[in-house]
């Protein structure tokens, strides 16, 4: 699918967010997810919410009352926000310090993975999780209590 590097998008006492970005991309997913709704009127008050648990995020934690669990119990897949939401907002919470920001779109179906635009976001970060994982095991990537310490891109 393409290399992809890790970049933090914001630090605080609390988290440190990340997300990431396809090498072939100029943007990160997180910034094509603003990009794609910051300028819709109609899915601004959705919009705008997500970016309020994310402010609320950066001062006390990625605490899993702020996110709905999505993929599978095996991975650390859940959504932003809780509340009914035209729209989705895909991340990895690897702990309540530690959150990488995903992709999302407007949610149309009942589940996401019965919208391939959807159901590929949430694979990206099913993928990337296992890679990071199996970089932890190598010894590769440190994650500490608040960061992920690495220099190298991942292929998806």
């Amino acid at each position: 699918m393409g290399e992809v590097e890790l970049l933090m998008v914001n630090s605080s006492e609390s988290c440190t967010m990340y997300t990431i970005q396809f090498l072939s991309d100029n943007m990160s997913e997180f910034e094509k997810f603003i990009s794609k709704f910051r300028e819709s009127a109609e899915l601004n008050p959705d919009f705008q919410a997500i970016m309020r648990f994310i402010e609320q995020i950066l001062s006390n934690g990625a605490l899993e009352r702020y996110f709905r669990r999505e993929g599978k119990v095996t991975d650390s897949v859940v959504a932003l926000p809780v509340l009914k939401s035209k729209l989705r907002l895909y991340c990895l919470r690897l702990t309540d310090k530690i959150l990488i920001l995903g992709n999302g779109g407007v949610k149309n179906s009942q589940t996401y993975q019965e919208d391939d635009t959807l159901q590929g976001y949430v694979m990206d970060l099913q993928k990337f999780e296992r890679l990071l994982k199996q970089e932890v095991r190598s010894g590769n990537v440190e994650i500490t209590e608040k960061e992920i310490i690495t220099d190298k891109n991942f292929e998806l």
